[in-house]
């Protein structure tokens, strides 16, 4: 995998051989004052058990997950896959939708945050339903 086979605005952020694959989104930005860099949305590729418990994540499963985040606790889209080239697959599939505002991450919040939908929404294209 490499940033010319990803959608617009998504990057390679890291890759371990035959293991987790991270894809972060637009992190030219989330890293000044327009965006905070802990919202920076970011896709999980990994085999890593889903529990919540310290290490849980460490121990692998034969189930590849794909998770979009756009907080660290705000998961936001999670898919399943036999094997880690489907799940790869996925992962671009689930950024093409981000990215061209077919996802609606505000359904992922408890506590809405307008200012920052508000901003997002201009990055993806996405229009409020």
């Amino acid at each position: 995998m490499n940033d010319e086979t990803l959608p617009e605005g998504w990057r390679l952020w890291n890759e371990e051989p035959e293991g987790r694959v991270i894809l972060a989104y637009r992190p030219d930005i989330f890293s000044g004052d327009a965006f905070d860099s802990a919202c920076l949305p970011t896709i999980y590729v990994t085999n890593g058990s889903p529990r919540r418990r310290p290490g849980a994540g460490s121990v692998q499963t034969d189930t590849w997950r794909v998770i979009l985040f756009t907080e660290p606790d705000i998961e936001v889209e999670t898919e399943a896959f036999d094997s880690r080239a489907a799940a790869i697959d996925g992962a671009r599939s689930i950024a093409e939708r981000f990215a061209t505002g077919a996802i609606d991450y505000r359904a992922a919040y408890q506590v809405p945050r307008e200012a920052y939908f508000d901003r997002l929404d201009e990055l993806t294209g996405h229009e409020e339903t």
